[in-house]
């Protein structure tokens, strides 16, 4: 069974409930006394409690997917592309993927998650459970790739579509982003609505060392998120799904942690990313308990961490061409005046827009609130059609399982995005 597996949480679960009453029924039996008596008293205890403490750190893991796996858990190293088997027919067999670079995986909790798409993928899209490896940094991270309608229907069968990464915060892994964000179902009820143009989603975690804390930074001597980020993830997601290959196609987008993630990736490579969400961002990179020494040390430590401060840049580098949408709540959120001197302080090529709420804190229920319009602002970022496949070149493969369906009664070219709203 597999670590995030949801048999695996019900059968420790049950067997700490079990051994609970076990201890109690027996309890009376072991209360002589007597060494045999004693040792019994003493095993009936360790048991019961470590029967209890597995099933509350698998529940923790489930929830914040510290752990996405058995390997992860023990410290095995992956060196590169692994053989993983799928996890039944809503999961799409990606290993004939060109490159190599995405890699099938078990559902990785995506089994828990309701309101995923489910019917033909030309109809209603398709959600699939992947690693994605690291050419450079060797990283495997897991993944959810949303593929809208569009992606499957045959009048779009050379288009590239443009891409949204989804980055969770610290802690919380992907299943955050599926199960409490709904990002998946929320863009596909968009995308239906002809309020969001047809878009990927590459749903993924910010850090490639879990349980450190790597903020999306290239660690001296360490792990090197950054260039995961900005190389190894649009690599391999080239390399495996019809999508732009221009910056204008690619965004990034995130809560919290993966919130500054988003900035920081667009303001210091808009090469890569040319738009970016932060709901709930900060707006400066620091090292703390979870995160370790970041920058180094001495000097050259300095001045990374300065490059990685998003205001301090603003004032001292090149102002790059992207669009930014900060989300912040006036009472309630820590960052909501770092927020306005963010905005303040954006100058030309740069567009910054925002969402303040009156009232919201740091967690789901208000991040929930400003998805929706999130992902609309985005999708008017990012550009769609982006550009076609070559005519000779045979079309990549959208999906396992999936055949391009007969062409329907949809307008030849993609739907235009909405216009712009305040």
């Amino acid at each position: 069974m597999g670590l995030t597996s949801q048999s695996l949480e019900i059968t420790v679960i049950t067997l700490a409930v079990a051994c609970v009453a076990l201890t109690v029924w027996l309890w009376p039996r072991l209360s002589p006394r007597g060494v045999l008596p004693v040792l019994g008293r003493i095993g009936s205890i360790l048991v019961t409690q470590v029967a209890v403490l597995c099933s509350l750190a698998l529940a923790v893991n489930s929830s914040f997917e510290f752990y996405s796996s058995w390997d992860e858990l023990l410290g095995h190293t992956e060196d590169g592309p692994v053989a993983v088997s799928g996890g039944g027919p809503r999961y799409a067999d990606t290993r004939s993927l060109r490159g190599g670079l995405v890699q099938p995986a078990g559902p990785q909790g995506l089994d828990r998650v309701t309101g995923l798409p489910e019917g033909p993928p030309h109809e209603v899209g398709q959600v699939e459970s992947v690693r994605l490896v690291g050419r450079r940094t060797r990283v495997v991270n897991p993944a959810f790739v949303y593929l809208p309608p569009q992606y499957f229907q045959h009048q779009y069968r050379r288009q590239r579509f443009p891409v949204s990464v989804v980055i969770s915060g610290y802690p919380g892994g992907i299943m955050n982003l599926a199960q409490h964000l709904r990002i998946p179902q929320t863009a596909g009820r968009l995308i239906e609505e002809g309020r969001m143009q047809p878009t990927v989603l590459v749903m993924v975690r910010p850090t490639i060392a879990p349980p450190r804390d790597t903020e999306c930074v290239d660690v001296p001597g360490g792990p090197q998120a950054e260039t995961f980020f900005t190389e190894d993830l649009p690599e391999a997601v080239k390399a495996a799904y019809r999508v732009g290959h221009d910056p204008s196609a690619w965004g990034a987008f995130g809560y919290s942690s993966g919130g500054t993630c988003s900035m920081l990736l667009a303001l210091r490579n808009p090469g890569t990313y040319t738009s970016a969400v932060s709901l709930s961002g900060d707006y400066a990179v620091k090292d703390d308990l979870t995160t370790g020494s970041l920058f180094g040390s001495g000097a050259a430590a300095a001045r990374r961490e300065r490059e990685h401060d998003l205001l301090w840049r603003l004032a001292h580098r090149p102002v790059p061409q992207v669009s930014v949408l900060v989300a912040s709540s006036r009472l309630g959120e820590p960052n909501y005046r770092d927020t306005l001197r963010f905005v303040e302080a954006a100058k030309p090529p740069m567009t910054v827009d925002s969402i303040i709420l009156p009232r919201g804190s740091h967690q789901f229920s208000t991040w929930r609130r400003e998805v929706a319009p999130a992902l609309e602002w985005q999708g008017r970022q990012l550009t769609f059609p982006q550009d076609v496949e070559a005519a000779h070149a045979p079309p990549k493969r959208p999906g396992a399982g999936a055949t391009p369906s007969p062409s329907p009664s949809l307008p030849s070219s993609p739907p235009p995005s909405p216009s712009p709203s305040s």
